[in-house]
């Protein structure tokens, strides 16, 4: 452990504020912050005295959009995260490339929809000409991703060994050594055995759920985005996660970039593609990324959300349906032929009691 942990508290008080963002009314936050002082002190030292190493993690299994696993770091732990963040991030994403997207400021999925469809309206001239699209996405990502190869790539840029400690130390944490299961084992089931973290070999996943893990992700999958834009030179290229696209006239040139990024994946990253969700097929068919459909003339939302959303919306309990019709009317909004989207959804909170604004924008609470 190096010595002489570079940081100030009112760095540690900083990482705190925002961690607890959006969380302060959940039972955890709630006991963290009624002692936060002692709990803020305890982790100071520990960071400083090198004896810091991440608790026990909750487990929980959402279901939608399909079943997976969230491993919920406890407050401390997640303070320790934003601490690392707030001091590396920024070099890292000065060094991404404009394509990349997802936790990072400013670059979440409207910025990628929209980032695409700009892309498809330069290609085709505006519609006026043919293009193909080849979308690709990485197979078990998160279970699959190699720690040894993500820490040699956080090297190149953490210099400063007590940082690089730090985020080897929260980098290599088993969550599955202290873990509390919340799910019952008929909802555990439902996650594919091969897209558990449970089954994951000793040196590889990362934890969905922590900051940590999804800002380690870019870091990690940087290097194919400088392979596809500097390498096989494509000109059209955007990445969100593990999702990405890439556009361009010629059929066969997009079958040779797939070949060449089949190759790259395993030798480089130690990742893989996953087949069947591999498609190449014309921009004109539509393209659906991060949840748009982006068509001719046409930025719609996907169809199964705004099911989804229609179906939650009419079944889930009262107390939560003004922040969740709120969400999706947020969501809508993005694409901008949505306004039938949006009226659908107005309508669904119209019967559940909530009152609606003209421009179908906002849900409002219910008198009751």
């Amino acid at each position: 452990m190096p010595l002489g942990a570079p940081f100030q508290a009112g760095d540690l008080a900083q990482a705190f504020l925002d961690c607890r963002r959006h969380k302060r009314n959940t039972p955890a936050w709630q006991a963290f912050e009624a002692d936060c002082e002692r709990h803020l002190v305890e982790i100071e030292e520990e960071l400083r005295a090198g004896t810091y190493r991440p608790g026990p993690s909750n487990c929980f299994v959402v279901t939608h959009p399909k079943p997976r696993e969230v491993w919920a770091a406890q407050p401390r732990d997640r303070v320790a995260h934003h601490l690392l963040y707030n001091h590396i991030a920024q070099r890292f994403h000065n060094s991404f490339e404009a394509a990349s997207s997802a936790c990072i400021p400013g670059r979440g999925t409207l910025y990628a929809a929209n980032r695409l469809e700009h892309d498809i309206r330069s290609i085709t001239r505006n519609w006026k000409r043919p293009a193909r699209y080849l979308k690709c996405d990485l197979s078990n990502f998160f279970v699959s991703i190699k720690k040894p190869v993500l820490r040699e790539l956080l090297a190149e840029r953490i210099t400063e060994p007590w940082w690089l400690w730090l985020a080897e130390t929260i980098l290599f944490h088993d969550p599955r050594t202290d873990v509390r299961v919340c799910s019952p084992s008929h909802v555990l089931a439902l996650v594919p055995p091969h897209k558990s973290l449970f089954n994951a070999p000793d040196d590889a996943g990362l934890p969905i759920g922590n900051l940590s893990s999804q800002f380690f992700a870019n870091v990690l999958l940087d290097p194919l985005d400088k392979f596809v834009k500097h390498q096989l030179r494509c000109k059209h290229y955007i990445r969100y996660v593990d999702d990405f696209v890439l556009l361009h006239e010629d059929p066969q040139w997009l079958s040779a970039a797939l070949a060449r990024i089949t190759a790259f994946l395993p030798e480089r990253l130690e990742l893989n593609l996953n087949p069947t969700k591999t498609i190449q097929q014309p921009v004109e068919r539509g393209i659906d990324f991060v949840g748009h459909v982006i068509k001719p003339w046409c930025h719609t939302t996907r169809r199964r959300t705004l099911n989804t959303a229609l179906r939650r919306l009419e079944h889930m309990e009262p107390g939560d349906v003004f922040s969740v019709g709120n969400s999706y009317l947020g969501l809508m909004g993005q694409a901008q032929e949505s306004h039938t989207d949006r009226a659908r959804i107005c309508n669904a909170l119209r019967r559940r009691g909530h009152a609606v604004s003209g421009d179908l924008s906002k849900a409002h609470r219910s008198a009751a």
